[in-house]
C-alpha cells in the first residue's frame, strides 16, 4: 500500500450534484458516471481535492457562495474531501461539451464519423473551440493553479476528453508541478486525427504531453498515441519505453485498464432490491436470456446488435418463443442530434424484430430504455448470453460487471474493438462490430455450447476481474506518480 497522498483530481462532472428537496433544503446526491464509483476509494485513503464543473442550478450557487474556494464536503462512507466547483459561461460551456466534447472529440476518438457525409469543420467549429472548449478548459486550469499555490506538492489527476487543454495551461504558469491525465476513452490512429484542423489537434496533443504521466486502459490505445505524438508534433517517441521526450522533459505513457469493485457488486447483486428485480426478470423470461446493457450512444452499436439478432432467428426458427433478448439502454446526451437520431433508430431496428418475429405470449425482443442499475445487475446475474459488441470502446466494464454475479454461466460475446477485449477475448466469443452475420454466429455458438465450456469460460473471467479490481487499477496509477516524481527528484507521499 502506497503512502496517502495529497491529490487534485479534475474531471468535467464531480462527485456530487447539489439540489433541494421538497422541504427546501440543499441536498448532495451521488454524480453520475463510472468515474466517481472508479475514483471513491482515491477520497477514502487520500488528501483529495476535486475540481469539477457546476453542473446544476444549486451547483453555481454553492460556488458562487464559496467565492471561487473549495467547500469541504463527506464522501459515502465519512472519508472528508473538498470539492472546488467550477461555474462556466453557459454558451461557453455549451459549445465545450455540446460541440467540442461531444460529438467532435467523442466521435473522433470512437471513429463514428463517415466522412463522405461529416463532420464540416466549419466557422461554427473554430468557434466553439476559441469560445468554448478553451475558455473552459482555462477555467480549470485556473482553478487547479489555485490549489496548487494552497498544496504545491499535491499531485493532478486530470480525467478524459474533456480536459486535454487545461495541462498546458497549467503547465506555463507551473511548470515543476506533478500532472497526470488518464484518457478513459479509445485514441484513433494518426489519419483519423486528420479530421481536426492543425492548430486543434497539435493542441490536443501537445496539451496531452504537458503532463508527466499519459494512461490509457490497454496498449492498442496508447501505442495510437505514441505514434499520433510521432506523426503529428516535433518529438520523439520511444516505443520500447513508451516514454515521448519533449524538450528537457518526458512523458510517461502508461496502459492501466480499469477495473471494478468485486465486493460493492457482490453487495448489491444481493440486496433485496435486486433480488426482486431478479424474480421479475426469471418470471418473465423463456429459456434462453440474450442480454445487453448500454447507453444509447452510436458508439455501443446498438443497432446492428439488433439486426445480428433478427439473422439469428431468421436462421433458427426453431428457437422462436424460446429465447429473447432483453436490452436494457440508458438514454444518453439527448441534447445531441446525433444521440437523438441514433435512439430513434434503435427503437426502430427494434421494432422491426418484433413485428416479424412476434406471437402471441411472446416479445422476442424486450426493449427499455431508462437508467435503472439495480435492474441492470439483476439482469446480469440472469443472461446466457451477454452481448457487448462495441464499434469501439476504451474499457467496456459491462464486459467485467456482468460475469462477476452471473448465476447462469452465461457466455461473453465481445466485439474486439474494445479495451476489456485485450483482458478477456481468450475467454469470450470474439466478433468484429461490423459483422452481423458474424454475430448471429456468435449468438448461436454461445447458446449451443457445452456447459462445462460455459463454465471455464465464465469462472475465468470473474477470477481475472476480481484478481485486477479497481484498487489495483489506482495503486498502479499511484506508482505512476512515483516514478515520474522521482524523475523530478521530490517524494510524493504526505
Amino acid at each position: 500500500m502506497v503512502g496517502r497522498r495529497k491529490l487534485i483530481v479534475v474531471s468535467n462532472r464531480g462527485p456530487v450534484i447539489h439540489d433541494r428537496d421538497t422541504s427546501g433544503e440543499r441536498v448532495a446526491r451521488r454524480g453520475g458516471g463510472g468515474l466517481v464509483t472508479a475514483l471513491r476509494s482515491l477520497v477514502e485513503h487520500h488528501d483529495v481535492t476535486w475540481i469539477a464543473s457546476a453542473m446544476s442550478d444549486e451547483d453555481r450557487v454553492v460556488a458562487a457562495e464559496a467565492e471561487e474556494e473549495a467547500i469541504e464536503e463527506t464522501a459515502r462512507g465519512g472519508a472528508p474531501y473538498r470539492l472546488r466547483l467550477v461555474a462556466h459561461d453557459p454558451s461557453a460551456y455549451d459549445w465545450y461539451y455540446n460541440v467540442i466534447a461531444n460529438p467532435m472529440l467523442w466521435f473522433i476518438q470512437h471513429y463514428l464519423w463517415g466522412l463522405a457525409a461529416a463532420p464540416d469543420v466549419d466557422h461554427g467549429l473554430h468557434h466553439a473551440w476559441n469560445e468554448g472548449y478553451v475558455p473552459v478548459n482555462r477555467n480549470f486550469a485556473d482553478a487547479v493553479l489555485a490549489e496548487l499555490e494552497r498544496e504545491p506538492e499535491a499531485a493532478v489527476f486530470f480525467h478524459d476528453y474533456h480536459l486535454y487543454v487545461a495541462p498546458t495551461l497549467v503547465r506555463e504558469q507551473a511548470p515543476h508541478a506533478l500532472l497526470a491525465h488518464f484518457v478513459h476513452i479509445p485514441w484513433a490512429m494518426p489519419e483519423y486525427w486528420r479530421v481536426l484542423p492543425e492548430p486543434i489537434r497539435r493542441a490536443v496533443h501537445e496539451g496531452l504531453l504537458a503532463n508527466d504521466v499519459v494512461s490509457f486502459h490497454t496498449q492498442r490505445w496508447r501505442q495510437n498515441f505514441l505514434r499520433c505524438c510521432e506523426d503529428m508534433l516535433d518529438v520523439e517517441a520511444d516505443f520500447s519505453t513508451c516514454d515521448v521526450r519533449i524538450g528537457e522533459r518526458f512523458a510517461c505513457v502508461r496502459a492501466r485498464p480499469i477495473s471494478v469493485d468485486p465486493q460493492e457488486f457482490d453487495e448489491v447483486a444481493g440486496s433485496e432490491i435486486v433480488l426482486a428485480e431478479e424474480e421479475a426478470i426469471a418470471a418473465g423470461r423463456p429459456e434462453f436470456l440474450i442480454l445487453r446493457v448500454d447507453r444509447t450512444d452510436p458508439s455501443k452499436n446498438v443497432v446492428r446488435g439488433f439486426r445480428a439478432y433478427e439473422l439469428y432467428l431468421d436462421a433458427h426458427p426453431e428457437m422462436h418463443e424460446r429465447v429473447q433478448m432483453l436490452a436494457l439502454l440508458d438514454p444518453s446526451r439527448q441534447d445531441i442530434p446525433e444521440y437523438a437520431e441514433y435512439l430513434g433508430a434503435i427503437q426502430r431496428a427494434a421494432r422491426v424484430v418484433n413485428d416479424r418475429f412476434q406471437r402471441e405470449g411472446w416479445v422476442p425482443l424486450d426493449l427499455q430504455i431508462r437508467d435503472n442499475f439495480l435492474q441492470a445487475v439483476a439482469a446480469y446475474k440472469q443472461f446466457d448470453v451477454l452481448l457487448v459488441n462495441a464499434i469501439f470502446d476504451g474499457m467496456n466494464l459491462v464486459a467485467k460487471e456482468a460475469p462477476l454475479v452471473n448465476a447462469r454461466d452465461g457466455v461473453l460475446v465481445l466485439s474486439e474493438n474494445t479495451g476489456a477485449h485485450e483482458e478477456l477475448g481468450d475467454w469470450a466469443l470474439t466478433v468484429n462490430p461490423f459483422d452481423v452475420a458474424g454475430q448471429a454466429e456468435a449468438i448461436h455458438e454461445a447458446l449451443t455450447m457445452a456447459a462445462g465450456e460455459r463454465r471455464r469460460r465464465r469462472e475465468a473471467i470473474a477470477a481475472h476481474v476480481r484478481e485486477h479490481d479497481i484498487a489495483g487499477w489506482i495503486e498502479a496509477q499511484l506508482a505512476d506518480l512515483d516514478e515520474a516524481r522521482e524523475r523530478l527528484g521530490s517524494p510524493l507521499s504526505a
